[in-house]
């Protein structure tokens, strides 16, 4: 589904380099579930990053369904983006002067739809996440794990195969993010999403199939 073969990553300025993945190699199945664990400034952002297509590797190849990807051009590496992957990030990244409805349907908008359908598929994946009666609502009216679950619905209105959660559960208590794990492990069952979740919390992690290690950008 999603492999990573031979990844290095270094960032560089006027007067030093650093790596921040060194030779990831990782493949990722349809279905799976998997944690990425490590501590802060190991490199656990920047592989989710690559993963997702939102940066790219300095060496290596990234294969989705098979295909590599490294001679795609911008626009098709962003068509890819759009219709296979959603993203979660723990800072929720909602745009405070719009609705939630139209906050949803914003991944919609690459997309050739008309408006009604744009509005049904951001209903729909508002009342998988339980959120049906606040599409009215502004984020700022919400609890922070409100605005997650709006923030999921945004991730998954458009049918991702692949998501990618960046500490999905960083910013909320123990009782909120264990509602938000469930709703991640039953978004994973009923729909076979793929999904590969960064996290600091090794409970969270226990919830996954698989856990990651990195450490000083590698794999451990």
């Amino acid at each position: 589904m999603l492999s990573l073969q031979n990844i290095s990553k270094s960032f560089q300025t006027d007067r030093i380099e650093t790596i921040a993945l060194s030779d990831i190699n990782l493949h990722v199945n349809k279905g799976e579930f998997v944690s990425v664990m490590g501590p802060s400034g190991c490199g656990k952002s920047t592989l989710l990053n690559i993963m997702g297509l939102l940066d790219q590797p300095s060496s290596g190849e990234v294969s989705i369904d098979e295909t590599p990807i490294t001679s795609y051009k911008d626009k098709q590496i962003t068509g890819l983006r759009s219709q296979k992957i959603g993203f979660i990030f723990q800072s929720f990244h909602l745009i405070h002067d719009l609705k939630v409805l139209d906050n949803v349907e914003l991944p919609l908008l690459y997309r050739k739809m008309s408006a009604k359908e744009r509005k049904a598929l951001a209903i729909t994946a508002l009342e998988k996440v339980g959120l049906s009666a606040r599409i009215h609502h502004y984020p700022t009216q919400l609890s922070g794990g409100q605005q997650q679950r709006v923030a999921i619905a945004r991730a998954i209105v458009g049918k991702p195969e692949i998501l990618l959660a960046d500490e999905p559960t960083g910013n909320l208590d123990s009782h909120m993010g264990s509602e938000i794990m469930s709703l991640l492990e039953s978004l994973h069952q009923q729909d076979n999403t793929t999904i590969v979740m960064v996290t600091h919390d090794e409970e969270m992690a226990k919830r996954t199939q698989r856990t990651i290690r990195v450490f000083d950008g590698q794999l451990i």
